[in-house]
């Protein structure tokens, strides 16, 4: 895959960018927004909050497996056709959600929207990241993260403000008709500016990498359910595992892999894919707890949940696009170590909350959260995948959003899972303060995760970032070798 910047014209560059962003709103949006209708998805399927939860980790779980296939499909298939591909399932698994009559079909729907979401994703990464010089990446990607960062964070807003008025259904509605106006224009102003590769598909690696990702995140998934010594939480878990590895085996053997994992022995690449999921992992558990907070511990309505939200949804997509501009300036570093620093401070704040603190003060602390991750989450993808050649970049943006979205998906479950838990093991304890303290808890765990992100950002990242190898030179003397220094990154 070459650098395409030259081949094509800034105002045909300009409106495929447009149509890229218009999408990825569309599409991302439902990532998070059923975090607010959560408590009227269990309702409506009568089904427990830990099987309720699953319509969003289980979006980020379906997105995260479906990315390896994509680093395949968009070296091997013209860009217009993929990207309208990835519109038009979109476009089935919203119909599928919206008429479905129980909670299965609902969750096929959402694994639809989540194959559609991880094309549409990681195809706007590579094609930006191709077709804009050096010096505009940041920026260009910034922009893009008001789709892929703000818009995730927005949508709980504005689905609690939809949800009151017109019901939960009614997301699904207002994204439907957004994504058949962008299939159409799309249809008119897409070109294929990838070039493509002479890969073949291979199928062993498909089905491993699918019972890897799969396996990992639906045992940890199912750890707060049923423990970590259960049938149901242990065997993915190891089955998972296994199979990683296996995986990163074979494809250290291929001439041609199916998804290039030795592009992790790039240093700064691999800190910025670590980072990445743990970043990743204390988003998605905050947007999930802070509904549940809002609405199962205050006692307040949908609509309240969104207006608290609304002011930090505000301040990510102001801060999305500067951070891009910061990071063409000043590089990854300063950017990742404030950006760390207010992370910690939001979530440690949400632990000392109580009953009595008024409700201003968690949309406080969302919003620096909010900013936080808006400053962080696109300087961080850019920054890794700008570490790698121009043959590799969807290797890397597919290999990088895989694991973050299935560090997502974990989040969401183990969160969740942390306060069921921790209230169910106080009440007695705490009476009608339980589910308060079980939400403490849970931001506390979370700031733990913000205070990894804060060493990796002093510690591994150096002022004058460069690509250098993870492993010593003696791993270069054989593939063995370089299969167990990836194995234990």
């Amino acid at each position: 895959m070459e650098n395409n910047n030259a081949t094509i014209t800034p105002q045909k560059r300009t409106l495929i960018f447009l149509c890229m962003v218009v999408s990825g709103i569309a599409s991302s949006t439902l990532s998070t927004a059923m975090t607010t209708a959560l408590p009227n998805l269990v309702e409506y399927f009568c089904v427990s909050t830990s099987i309720g939860q699953w319509a969003t980790s289980g979006y980020s779980l379906a997105m995260g497996m479906v990315m390896p296939l994509t680093a395949f499909l968009i070296t091997r298939f013209p860009t217009k056709k993929l990207y309208l591909t990835g519109i038009g399932s979109f476009i089935v698994g919203l119909l599928l959600s919206i008429f479905a009559g129980n909670f299965a079909f609902m969750m096929i729907g959402r694994i639809l929207q989540a194959c559609g979401n991880g094309i549409l994703m990681s195809a706007a990464q590579v094609i930006i990241l191709t077709v804009y010089p050096a010096e505009k990446k940041g920026t260009m990607m910034g922009t893009y993260g008001l789709a892929t960062t703000a818009a995730p964070i927005i949508a709980p807003t504005i689905a609690g403000l939809m949800i009151d008025a017109f019901g939960w259904k009614s997301i699904f509605w207002l994204v439907l008709v957004i994504m058949c106006i962008s299939f159409v224009i799309s249809a008119f102003v897409f070109e294929d500016v990838l070039e493509l590769q002479d890969k073949k598909f291979d199928v062993i690696s498909f089905i491993e990498s699918i019972f890897a990702f799969g396996g990992i995140t639906l045992g940890i998934g199912n750890i707060s359910s049923f423990g970590l010594i259960s049938i149901q939480a242990g065997l993915p878990l190891v089955a998972g595992i296994v199979v990683c590895v296996l995986f990163v085996l074979r494809q250290c053997g291929l001439d041609k892999p199916f998804l290039d994992v030795k592009i992790l022995s790039n240093r700064n690449y691999a800190v910025s894919v670590i980072s990445s999921m743990v970043l990743y992992l204390v988003m998605m558990g905050s947007s999930v707890m802070m509904p549940l907070y809002v609405q199962d511990v205050m006692g307040y309505s949908a609509a309240v949940s969104g207006l608290v939200t609304l002011p930090g949804s505000l301040a990510t997509a102001v801060v999305s696009p500067f951070a891009g501009r910061m990071y063409d300036k000043m590089g990854i570093k300063k950017i990742f170590v404030i950006g760390s620093v207010a992370l910690v401070i939001s979530n440690i704040g949400m632990f000392f909350l109580s009953m009595s603190t008024p409700l201003w003060a968690a949309a406080v602390l969302n919003v620096i959260r909010n900013i936080a991750i808006g400053s962080l989450m696109m300087p961080l993808l850019t920054w890794g995948t700008t570490n790698v050649s121009f043959q590799k970049v969807a290797d890397a943006s597919s290999l990088l959003t895989s694991f973050r979205t299935i560090a997502g998906s974990i989040g969401s479950a183990v969160f969740v899972g942390i306060m069921t838990t921790v209230s169910a093991n106080s009440a007695a304890a705490y009476g009608d303060q339980a589910l308060m303290h079980g939400m403490n808890v849970s931001f506390l765990w979370m700031t733990v995760g913000a205070l990894v992100l804060l060493a990796i950002s002093i510690f591994a990242v150096k002022s004058k970032t460069r690509s250098f190898h993870l492993f010593c030179p003696a791993a270069f003397s054989g593939r063995f070798h370089t299969c167990c220094t990836l194995i234990s990154i």
